[in-house]
C-alpha cells in the first residue's frame, strides 16, 4: 500500500486561490460552446507597445544576457527606475541601495513577509485585498489582522480603530492605492498619517502601487513623497498593467535601504534574477513612459465611461472610480456577491469576480475588469439589462 501524501499545513490553511477558481468556471463555460464575456481576472487585452517588444528583440541577441542575471538587477534598469521615480514623483532614490528590480510585484510581495516577519508577528491587511497579502503572511508564520475598507471611509482603513495590543505585535502594514478591487485612491495626507503611525509603532509599510500609473484624472502620489517614509516604507511597482506586460513578469521595489536589502537577501536565496533582455525592455518602457502610457490610460477611461454610464442608465448605483481598470459594483439588495456572479455567468454568460473572494468586508460588491473592447462592454450592459433581479 502506497503512502498517502498530505500537503503542508501552510497550504491547508489557504482557501482556493480566487482567480484560479474563476478561470476554471470560465473555461468550462467556453468548452460548452457559450459566448462568454470575460470581465473577471485583470489581464490587459492589448499587446505590449511595439517599442518594448523591439527592445526585447534586440536585447535577446546579446549573448551575455543569456547568463544568470545579477541578483540586484541590471545597473542600467536601476538607473532608469531612479530617473522614473524622480520624474514622476520628485523622489530621489539611490539606485544601488533603495531600488530592487523584481519578477513582477506579486513575487516581491509574496517574499516580503519572509524578510520582515517572525513567527507570530502580525500583518495589518486590508479587507478586501489582493489575496497575496494574506497568503504571504501565512507562509511566513505570521498572523493576519484585517482592516475593513468601507465606503464611508472612501475604502481606506480606519487606522485609529486598530487596538493598541495589535499595534504592539504588528510588523507590516499592507496598503494598496490605487486599490484593487475597489478602485479607490489615497492622497498624501492619508500617507502622512500612515507614516506617523508606522513610526510610532515601529511598523514597516508595504505599499502596493501596481496601479499607480493607471489613473484617469489626478495622478496618484507615492508614499515615498512623505518626509520620513523612506525610513520605514517599501513601495512595490509593476510594469504589468502600466505597459500591458503581465506575462513579462517585471516590477520593482523601492524605499528604505535596509528593508530593500532584506528583501534582496530573500530573493538571492530563492531566485536568480530577471532575464536581462527583459530588464532592458523594462528600461525602455520606463524611459518612454511619457509616450507609451497616455494612450493606455485613455483607452481604459473610454471603457470606464461607457460601461459605468451604461449601468447607470439601467439604474445601477455604480461609482466612477478615478484609477485602475476595475469597476466596483454594489450588488442589488438581497443578492450576495457569489449569487450575483453565478447568475451573471449562468444566465447571461458574463464572468465577474465576487467581492467576498477578496475578504468578508467586500460582501455586497462584485468586481468587473475593463479588459475587453468597448463594444463588448456595451454588449455586457445589454445582457445585464435582461437579468430579472
Amino acid at each position: 500500500m502506497s503512502a498517502t501524501f498530505v500537503k503542508a499545513e501552510r497550504l491547508q490553511k489557504l482557501p482556493p486561490y480566487l482567480f484560479a477558481e474563476i478561470d476554471r468556471k470560465k473555461k468550462a463555460a467556453i468548452a460548452a460552446g457559450r459566448d462568454v464575456i470575460n470581465l473577471g481576472v485583470g489581464d490587459p487585452d492589448k499587446a505590449t507597445p511595439s517599442a518594448i517588444i523591439k527592445s526585447l528583440q534586440s536585447s535577446v541577441e546579446v549573448g551575455s544576457y543569456h547568463q544568470y542575471a545579477l541578483d540586484q538587477g541590471a545597473p542600467e534598469l536601476r538607473q532608469s527606475i531612479a530617473k522614473f521615480m524622480k520624474h514622476r514623483y520628485g523622489v530621489d532614490l539611490d539606485p544601488a541601495t533603495e531600488i530592487l528590480p523584481t519578477i513582477g510585484s506579486k513575487e516581491a510581495i509574496a517574499h516580503f513577509p519572509l524578510a520582515v516577519l517572525n513567527p507570530g508577528d502580525v500583518s495589518l491587511v486590508p479587507d478586501p485585498c489582493y489575496p497575496v497579502y494574506r497568503s504571504s503572511t501565512t507562509f511566513a508564520g505570521g498572523e493576519v489582522y484585517t482592516m475593513p475598507l468601507e465606503p464611508k471611509n472612501g475604502f481606506k482603513p480606519d487606522l485609529d480603530a486598530i487596538p493598541e495590543e495589535i499595534w504592539k505585535r504588528a510588523r507590516i502594514l499592507f496598503l494598496n492605492y490605487p486599490n484593487n478591487p475597489t478602485g479607490a485612491t489615497a492622497d498624501l495626507p492619508f500617507f502622512e498619517r500612515v507614516v506617523e503611525l508606522a513610526k510610532k509603532h515601529n511598523v514597516v509599510v508595504a505599499q502596493d502601487a501596481a496601479y499607480n500609473e493607471m489613473y484617469f484624472e489626478t495622478p496618484p502620489p507615492s508614499i515615498l513623497q512623505v518626509p520620513g517614509a523612506r525610513d520605514l516604507a517599501v513601495e512595490f511597482h509593476s510594469l504589468s498593467k502600466t505597459f500591458n506586460m503581465t506575462g513579462w513578469r517585471v516590477g520593482f521595489a523601492v524605499g528604505s535601504a535596509p528593508i530593500v536589502a532584506a528583501l534582496g537577501q530573500i530573493k538571492a536565496n530563492t531566485d536568480s534574477g530577471i532575464f536581462t533582455a527583459i530588464q532592458m525592455a523594462a528600461k525602455t518602457a520606463l524611459d518612454e513612459y511619457d509616450t507609451l502610457t497616455p494612450p493606455i490610460r485613455a483607452l481604459y477611461k473610454d471603457r470606464r465611461d461607457a460601461f459605468v454610464g451604461g449601468l447607470r442608465k439601467l439604474g445601477w448605483d455604480v461609482p466612477l472610480q478615478g484609477a485602475t481598470f476595475y469597476v466596483w459594483i454594489p450588488c442589488p439588495a438581497g443578492i450576495s456577491s457569489m449569487d450575483l456572479c453565478a447568475r451573471l455567468l449562468e444566465e447571461v454568460n458574463i464572468v465577474t469576480t465576487p467581492g467576498v473572494g477578496f475578504g468578508p468586508a467586500a460582501e455586497g460588491f462584485i468586481r468587473v475588469s475593463l479588459t475587453v473592447d468597448t463594444p463588448r462592454l456595451l454588449e455586457a450592459v445589454d445582457r445585464i439589462s435582461t437579468l430579472k433581479l
